[in-house]
């Protein structure tokens, strides 16, 4: 398995797949194309039929230039190896190809190129998370322990820049109003909701105010504001709520925080190996349900969980994800991603609670759901993965005026 920090990708939303990856992507085909007179960039598949909504043609033309690139959409071509493909071509004065490369981008902010697994930096020996408490177990290891031994020296200072921005997100999200970009006139609710949860009784306050955390920083992803990818933009609000809630209301240290953040860090990257966190290829359970399991695994370790509890609270946190469809209403990060974000890091506190309460033990295995996602995820009609033409999507049509 790769780093973590493959997890934890620092940039501007609204979309990892589709607003981080094309711009970085149009970024390295600039570097080795810098003479092009023009470019020709072809969208296919997902990419292509929310990518208007997710601003993936001004992600891109922003970089290699407006007036000399043309976007063209092909929302009804999917190629084989993942539903978001981009095509860039550079082109000389008389039209003809310097160069051309198909990108594919995989979910978190990454590109790939087709079969081109052989470039990819193993850093854990590692490939599921039963083999993982094997091995700690053996060891007597934490899995924060077991991060450490795996990972290069600099993962902590990179875990703390990623918490970091993490809390200026939900800091910053809190005390925004306005209206959110796009063609939905979707209002912000989080300094709403955090003023109205401080005035509340303490069984409730809690609760609200991790809904609040969560709105913040998913409204600031949909704003296109700064955030860090957990495990995507689409699931970005509930990591950092749960971190941001149990740092303030239960005074868990900032070491204790980024501890469990490389735990949170370490489950998103035993999904992401063996299933996807992309919402094209495995719908929104692999985005808003990834986020939940890694947020119910870092707030269990940090109220003491046994490595077996922590195993049972990420399986939780999946398993009761598992089909949920990616049907952004006109293509944006909004409806109903913003509001999913603040029930699953409720959830993800829920599915701590539940297996602090057990003894670690359970019939299903993490590894097992993962495989029963990355399967329902191939059975769920493209209609459902990120196209915008299912589901709710279809649903709220109407409210569109893109």
């Amino acid at each position: 398995m790769e780093s973590i920090k493959e997890i934890f990708r620092i940039g501007y939303g609204p979309s990892s797949s589709h607003t981080m990856a094309p711009r970085k992507a149009a970024e390295n085909f600039l570097m080795k194309n810098p003479s092009a007179f023009e470019f020709e960039v072809t969208l296919f598949g997902s990419l292509a039929a929310t990518g208007k909504g997710h601003l993936t043609d001004k992600a891109i033309t922003d970089v290699l230039g407006k007036q000399r690139t043309t976007i063209v959409w092909k929302s009804d071509t999917f190629l084989a190896f993942h539903p978001n493909a981009m095509q860039f071509k550079a082109l000389d004065r008389d039209k003809n190809i310097i160069e051309q490369q198909t990108l594919y981008s995989i979910g978190g902010g990454k590109i790939v190129e087709e079969n081109s697994s052989a470039t990819t930096v193993e850093v854990y020996p590692h490939h599921s998370l039963g083999e993982i408490l094997e091995y700690a177990d053996k060891n007597g290891l934490t899995l924060w322990e077991y991060v450490q031994q795996f990972e290069q020296s600099d993962i902590w200072d990179y875990l703390k820049e990623v918490v970091d921005v993490m809390r200026a997100s939900v800091e910053e999200g809190i005390n925004d109003e306005g209206v959110l970009p796009g063609g939905l006139r979707l209002r912000r609710k989080a300094m709403s909701y955090y003023t109205k949860a401080r005035s509340y009784k303490p069984s409730l306050k809690g609760r609200c105010l991790v809904q609040a955390y969560a709105l913040a920083v998913a409204e600031q992803n949909a704003a296109g504001g700064r955030i860090a990818t957990a495990p995507t933009c689409g699931s970005c609000g509930v990591v950092p709520a749960v971190l941001y809630h149990l740092n303030k209301e239960h005074e868990f240290s900032e070491k204790q925080i980024i501890r469990s953040l490389a735990t949170a860090g370490l489950i998103g990257n035993v999904i992401k190996h063996n299933a996807s966190i992309s919402g094209a290829e495995v719908g929104c359970q692999g985005e808003v349900g990834s986020a939940c399991s890694m947020a119910a695994a870092a707030a269990n370790q940090l109220f003491g969980g046994t490595p077996q509890q922590i195993e049972y609270a990420a399986e939780i946190g999946l398993e009761h994800h598992l089909g949920l469809t990616c049907d952004p209403v006109c293509g944006l990060v909004q409806v109903p991603c913003i509001e999913r974000n603040a029930f699953a890091a409720l959830r993800a506190l829920d599915a701590n609670l539940y297996a602090m309460m057990s003894d670690g033990k359970h019939i299903i295995s993490f590894d097992k759901v993962v495989e029963t996602m990355k399967q329902t995820g191939k059975d769920i009609p493209s209609l459902y993965k990120e196209t915008s033409a299912g589901g709710l999507a279809v649903v709220g049509k109407g409210f569109c005026s893109l």
